[in-house]
């Protein structure tokens, strides 16, 4: 049964030698980018157009059409390629419509090579749109997936080429222009609808069983009839199977076909060509091609392929695990995307088809209204299920994935209960990258994505310990029970208790803080504090007591004004030595190690100018190694008006309680992040921070 997707949802192949059939409402250029794991292009090499429609795996059509016939051989695609993304675009001329929006919406079918339909597409909402990334076959875990993407471009091919990464796409868009205007007169037109001749409609008796087939049938739900078999159409093949392409099938050997022989009894003469038949002469079911599978891949028959930790691009597996979860990641973003899409749908279809039964005021009542609502409800809850089916079978292959990459993480990306703490070695390199907490969805609430940030941190952090941010959403978020039971009465239905969220504030604070000191080699990563009331000293014991944190932080106005001295004097060094690249004039008692400073109950014991000085640490700081993490109520700084504005849009806020307040980068669903706290009674960061200090120590 072809699958339907909508824009976002995808849909697993079980072969690797399909073909892509395009039907539009006119006559558009279809072509296919090979894209790596992240999508970009390696030049104009990796587009198959009109003007070059043979590339490794891939075969398009030469001329623009209203219906094409893509040829993809997925296992002879360069390992390199990830990605494959069907392009359409409207040639420009006189007559051609200008935007998708003026015709029929386009329809992409993924199907096998005996026509089997296996997943379709329609690109509906278009507009002014010229160009569109339909749908896109990807590879995951060494299995492929199609994709609806539905990515319009109003500007036209140029601007589509352009966000694939290709630097040259307005030459390239203009090669491709000049080969479609080659190709203009052999363009199919546009389907119009046509009255059916007398010979075209039905007819009774053996004459309806001697009419020819069409050429080009559509797409079906299941195996095609004899007249799709081997020996079919034209075709733009690479390879696909015995005459699908345009070479002579190997069981005619060149010679001329054998004349057809003229029909007994006054039957019609068939005119067409012999080797375009749409139905061989010998008519019998299209063989079907035998899954392969090679030696040591994980696909077998019965499912789909086995997770494999680092199954994933990158030079390291540190790197090649980053990428797996940023997959990870996005592949339950789109997924959750389409559920919501299909369940929308459904409950819009409900509410019309509600409306269409009440329309009437004589169908109101009785058994008739009662059958219509009953009708619509039964169709409503059969979308629904299919839409939670398609979603399960997703959140089944995520949670099987994650449950294989969660314990291969290493220490800068893994939980504070994960074994790999327990057997901690002071790292030689630094790492790529930090976990800050974890993100889910409502959808599912068992399933866990890690937030992994990229290190050097670009942005300063902000842990947001007012209660006021918690109070207006602490009713609507499921995950919220679950992180009661785990937080206790720092969570509850109403506001949350303010000295609660302060101890888990800096306590997430200290968490980060040990994780940056123990993902770093001994001597490259410090930490200073800020605490002017001095009300941090239980959540900064583990610092003090491994000696990661030389002495206590000193309170009062004297403290802060020390501390921020000391690194504003530091940045400035660095940023005058790297100006004039004399990094070896740097003064002996300036620490090269990055510094992370913590500034806590923010902004009591600052003045003017230790605003000023802060304000400067947060904008120069990072691009030398001066990193700030800010713990405060936002609502304390309100005397001081937009002045702080600037230096809060500057931090990334995280929370230190479950709040759904982050936006993913491809559809903007609403995350609950969720920090990554050390399990209760667990003395993991004490230990970890001992072996680092005296790995230091013996430095």
């Amino acid at each position: 049964m072809t699958a339907e997707l909508v824009r976002g949802q995808n849909h697993p192949l079980d072969r690797t030698r399909v073909e892509i059939r395009v039907t539009a409402g006119a006559a558009v250029m279809a072509g296919v980018a090979l894209g790596d794991e992240q999508g970009r292009l390696a030049g104009a090499e990796s587009v198959a157009h009109p003007g070059a429609p043979r590339r490794t795996g891939i075969e398009v059509p030469r001329q623009a059409a209203a219906e094409h016939r893509i040829a993809v051989d997925l296992d002879a695609l360069p390992g390199a390629v990830h990605r494959v993304s069907v392009l359409l675009a409207l040639p420009t001329g006189t007559g051609a419509p200008t935007s998708f929006g003026t015709s029929s919406a386009p329809s992409v079918t993924v199907t096998g090579l005996d026509g089997t339909g296996i997943a379709r597409y329609t690109v509906t909402g278009l507009g002014a749109e010229s160009a569109v990334v339909a749908v896109e076959l990807y590879r995951r875990q060494g299995a492929w997936k199609v994709r609806a993407v539905g990515q319009g471009y109003a500007d036209g091919l140029t601007a589509m080429l352009r966000d694939q990464g290709l630097p040259q796409a307005a030459e390239l868009a203009a090669e491709i222009e000049e080969a479609i205007s080659r190709g203009q007169a052999r363009a199919v037109p546009s389907p119009a609808p046509v009255a059916a001749s007398r010979s075209e409609r039905p007819a009774a008796g053996p004459a309806a069983a001697d009419r020819p087939a069409p050429a080009h049938p559509p797409a079906s739900d299941g195996p095609a009839p004899s007249g799709t078999g081997p020996g079919t159409g034209v075709g733009t093949g690479i390879g696909t199977g015995p005459g699908t392409g345009a070479e002579t099938g190997p069981d005619t050997d060149g010679a001329p076909p054998a004349p057809t022989p003229a029909p007994v009894g006054g039957g019609r003469v068939d005119y067409r060509h012999p080797k375009r038949r749409s139905t061989p002469a010998a008519a019998g079911p299209a063989p079907t091609a035998p899954a392969t599978v090679s030696p040591g891949s994980p696909e077998t028959p019965a499912g789909p392929p086995q997770p494999v930790a680092g199954d994933a691009a990158g030079w390291s597996m540190e790197e090649r695990l980053y990428n797996q979860v940023w997959g990870m990641f996005e592949d339950l973003a789109r997924s959750v995307a389409a559920y919501r899409s299909a369940s929308g749908f459904a409950e819009s279809r409900l509410e019309q088809e509600l409306d269409q039964a009440l329309s009437d005021p004589r169908n109101r009542l009785g058994t008739a209204a009662d059958a219509a609502r009953a009708t619509a409800r039964d169709k409503h809850a059969a979308l629904v299920a299919q839409a939670r089916a398609a979603l399960d079978r997703d959140l089944a292959q995520l949670a099987a994935e994650s449950a294989v990459v969660e314990p291969a993480l290493p220490p800068a990306f893994a939980r504070w209960d994960n074994p790999v703490w327990q057997g901690y070695h002071v790292p030689l390199e630094r790492p790529m990258a930090l976990r800050l907490g974890d993100l889910h969805l409502p959808e599912v609430l068992d399933l866990r994505i890690p937030m992994l940030v990229r290190l050097p941190l670009e942005r300063g952090l902000w842990i947001d310990s007012g209660p006021d941010a918690y109070a207006l959403s602490a009713g609507h978020d499921p995950g919220r029970d679950i992180a009661r039971r785990e937080l206790g009465s720092a969570l509850t239905d109403g506001p949350p208790d303010e000295a609660e969220l302060r101890r888990l504030a800096m306590e997430t604070a200290v968490a980060i803080a040990a994780r940056l000191l123990a993902s770093h080699p001994a001597g490259d990563f410090a930490v200073q504090v800020i605490d002017p009331g001095g009300t941090a000293a239980p959540a900064l014991a583990p610092l003090v007591e491994s000696g990661a944190l030389p002495a206590a932080p000193v309170p009062g106005p004297q403290g802060v004004t020390a501390v921020l001295e000391t690194l504003t004097r530091r940045v400035e060094l660095v940023q005058m030595a790297v100006r004039h690249r004399a990094a070896d004039s740097l003064p002996p008692d300036l620490d090269p190690a990055d510094q992370l400073l913590i500034v806590h109950d923010f902004p009591h014991g600052f003045d003017d100018r230790a605003l000023t000085r802060l304000r400067y640490l947060a904008d120069e700081g990072p691009a030398v190694g001066v990193h700030l993490m800010m713990v405060a109520d936002r609502a304390r700084t309100r005397d001081y008006g937009p002045v702080l504005d600037p230096l809060w849009r500057s931090l990334l806020r995280i929370t230190p309680v479950p709040d759904a307040h982050l936006a993913d980068p491809w559809v903007g669903h609403a995350w609950t992040y969720e920090p990554s706290l050390v399990p209760k009674g667990s003395q993991v960061v004490r230990q970890v921070l001992s072996r680092l200090t005296a790995a230091r120590r013996a430095s």
